[in-house]
């Protein structure tokens, strides 16, 4: 008992040690229906807020808190894992501080990808068992079934679930177009019916929006 106290305590395990209680306190609410699923998810990806950052390192289809769960859970293992295999045997000193934030970086750095194919498998159960959770669902590819009519509907399927039918409501500037390829951008609640943009144009969006933020911190 005293090994495992001494190992939760330990740095930088004890950072997960603090956030997955938290984690779990978070699901029990839910599976009781005093919070939200949807926790970080806004109705539109424009913005840097932890939803529309999730889906451009590849989470979009799962609640951002699903992701994000997973994605400290995997970090969680890989830093324990470092810590009993090579942290615990060495008298580190100050030095364990730098050391545990560099292993920190890895675990996550390693970890994403991971999540993100997990998260990705998990994809046709959240389209099928998540009804009314429909900006989980911001940031999917789709394909538009047929061209839009005179009000500018159209109905598209996901591209990673053909099952699965959204509604398309275009624009004049941005109208939608049978057989072409877009990314979901925002949902409109009280239409139930999703903004899209063509796929070309989203991942250039992103990179642009990148190059400006690597700018921004040199």
């Amino acid at each position: 008992m005293e090994f495992v106290i001494e190992l939760a305590l330990s740095f930088p395990v004890v950072v997960f040690s603090v956030l997955m209680p938290l984690v779990l306190l978070y699901w029990v609410l839910v599976a009781l229906r005093l919070a939200p699923l949807e926790l970080f998810e806004h109705d539109s990806l424009k913005g840097d807020y932890l939803a529309s950052s999730l889906v451009a390192l590849g989470f979009a289809g799962v609640p951002a808190s699903f992701s994000l769960s997973v994605l400290l859970l995997l970090a969680a293992a890989i830093t324990l894992a470092a810590e009993l295999a090579l942290l615990r045997w060495f008298d580190l000193g100050l030095f364990r501080v730098p050391l545990g934030v560099a292993v920190l970086w890895a675990a996550f750095a390693i970890a994403s990808p991971l999540a993100a194919a997990l998260c990705g498998a998990m994809r046709s159960w959240f389209h099928r068992h998540l009804l009314g959770h429909q900006r989980c669902l911001l940031g999917e590819r789709v394909e538009v079934m047929g061209e839009p009519d005179a009000e500018g509907w159209a109905r598209a399927r996901l591209l990673d679930d053909p099952a699965c039918e959204v509604r398309l409501h275009g624009k004049p500037d941005s109208m939608p177009r049978a057989g072409e390829r877009r990314v979901l951008v925002k949902f409109v609640a009280e239409e139930g019916s999703y903004r899209s943009v063509d796929a070309g144009e989203f991942r250039e969006a992103r990179a642009h929006l990148n190059r400006l933020r690597l700018a921004s911190n040199p």
